[in-house]
C-alpha cells in the first residue's frame, strides 16, 4: 500500500484535514503513549503539514515541517506519527522519507533537527540522523536531539 502525499500551510489546511491530523496526534500522543500534554501549542501556524492518506482518504502518516528558525535555529521535523491502524505497513520510513524531500523542496537542502523519542534513535540513525547531545525529558519521555547535515 502506498500513500498519497500532500504538503499544506496551515492556512491552506480545510477544517476536515486539520480535525484529521489533530485527531490523530490526539489519538497517539496522548491516549496512546499516556501522556497529558498540550499538543496544540501555537506552532501549527507556522508549520507546513505533511499529510499521507490512503487511497480511500484516511490520514495514515503526519509530520509537521518547519523553516529554520520556526522551531529550531535549523529546519525542522516534528509531531512525526503514523496511525496505529496502519502501523503493519511501515509507513514511518516512508513518512520520514518524504518529509525529508519535502524539506528540501521547501527550504533547500540543509541541515534538518529533530527532538525524537529517545527509543526510536537506531530508526532516525538509519536515515542520516545523528544525536547531538544527551537524552531530556519531555512530558515524562525520554527524547534526543539529532541532526541530518
Amino acid at each position: 500500500m502506498t500513500l498519497n502525499w500532500t504538503t499544506k500551510s496551515y492556512n491552506a489546511l480545510a477544517l476536515n484535514e486539520l480535525y484529521s491530523l489533530l485527531q490523530l496526534r490526539s489519538e497517539v500522543f496522548v491516549v496512546e503513549q499516556h501522556c497529558a500534554f498540550q499538543d496544540i501549542d501555537g506552532q501549527d501556524e507556522a508549520a507546513y503539514h505533511l499529510l499521507g492518506r490512503t487511497d480511500d482518504g484516511q490520514l495514515a502518516a503526519y509530520a509537521r515541517l518547519f523553516d529554520a528558525g520556526k522551531c529550531y535555529e535549523q529546519v525542522s521535523i516534528g509531531r512525526v506519527v503514523v496511525s496505529p491502524a496502519f502501523r503493519r505497513f511501515s509507513f514511518g520510513r516512508q513518512l520520514m522519507n518524504q518529509a525529508i524531500a519535502e524539506c528540501e523542496a521547501l527550504f533547500g537542502p540543509q541541515p534538518i533537527k529533530i527532538g525524537a523519542q529517545y527509543y526510536l534513535r537506531a530508526f532516525y540513525q538509519s536515515l542520516g540522523f545523528v544525536q547531538q547531545g544527551d537524552i531530556y525529558l519531555e512530558d515524562d519521555i525520554e527524547h534526543i536531539y539529532m541532526l541530518r547535515a
